[in-house]
């Protein structure tokens, strides 16, 4: 890494620190979208990748495995990417979950065989997942305005900043990959390789949410922000920072109006189907709408 990168990101914990000075303040989450037009334009980039190089991978590796071994491997990252977990936990001040989880870590690691099976759950240590972007919501630091990185996809102005962060310090598959200087052809980058390949093989029984969508980017998007958003008050936001996120407290939204366009557009896209007709372009859905009400699931 070039030591004026690391510089920027010695800077960046030191902000962090001086804002965990003034008091931890539970960050608003944000409805609006700001970047929606480069967004789509990303996620249009990203979408095309992923149908030709990423996600023929995943399918390969779904029929290549059974449920039990993908559920393994799973487990297997799950485990070993909790010293993330941990670091943050301790920087949000936490250290009764920072030992929960670190308890749990333990347990997989050594009675679950290195972390291919998770007795820890049935002991009763629950699975705790945070990360530096929670960290800094949890300190106050605004959100930002929504993000789609080319290859990445969804984040935040905020949220980007776990990237670099828990990959650099806390991250143990990253920290072996930085520092096995011995292999000719990149081997020691072939864990996280397959960490991202399982990441793409579970997201392969969601694809039907996402294709049935009014816009899928919208859908995807408020999804991403609703997940960060019950992430950051532990699975139980406040009644009105889910109006806030749905954007039911906006002047002029209609969700009655939006939900007719949706299904709509489901009328006309089983009608398609029916007749195997040529596939309508789909309007945009307001920006400040919510395609994914309700909770959504874990990430």
């Amino acid at each position: 890494m070039r030591p004026s990168l690391m510089q920027t990101f010695r800077r960046a914990a030191l902000v962090a620190a001086v804002i965990a000075l003034a008091g931890c303040a539970i960050a608003k989450p944000r409805t609006d979208d700001p970047l929606e037009k480069y967004n789509r334009k990303v996620y249009a980039f990203n979408n095309a990748v992923d149908k030709v190089a990423i996600r023929p991978v995943a399918v390969g590796y779904r029929k290549i495995t059974n449920p039990p071994v993908r559920r393994s491997i799973s487990d297997f990252f799950t485990n070993i990417r909790m010293p993330i977990t941990v670091a943050n936990d301790l920087l949000q001040a936490r250290p009764k979950k920072a030992l929960s989880a670190s308890a749990r870590f333990l347990v997989n690691i050594t009675l679950g065989l290195g972390g291919f099976f998770d007795p820890a759950s049935r002991m009763g240590l629950p699975l705790d997942d945070t990360d530096f972007g929670i960290t800094l919501a949890r300190w106050g630091v605004p959100d930002g305005p929504y993000l789609v990185l080319p290859l990445i996809g969804p984040t935040t102005g905020r949220d980007v900043w776990h990237l670099p962060v828990d990959s650099y310090f806390f991250d143990p598959m990253s920290i072996y990959s930085r520092n096995q200087g011995r292999f000719d052809h990149g081997q020691q980058y072939l864990p996280s390789m397959l960490y991202l390949v399982t990441l793409r093989a579970r997201a392969i029984d969601a694809e039907g949410f996402l294709e049935s969508a009014y816009d899928p980017y919208v859908f995807l998007r408020d999804a991403y922000l609703q997940q960060r958003t019950y992430k950051l008050y532990d699975g139980n936001p406040p009644a009105s920072v889910i109006d806030q996120m749905q954007g039911l407290n906006e002047q002029g939204f209609d969700p009655d109006e939006l939900l007719k366009q949706q299904q709509s557009w489901e009328k006309k896209q089983k009608e398609k189907d029916a007749t195997g007709a040529a596939p309508t372009t789909q309007p945009a859905a307001p920006a400040s709408s919510s395609s994914a009400p309700g909770t959504p699931s874990g990430a």
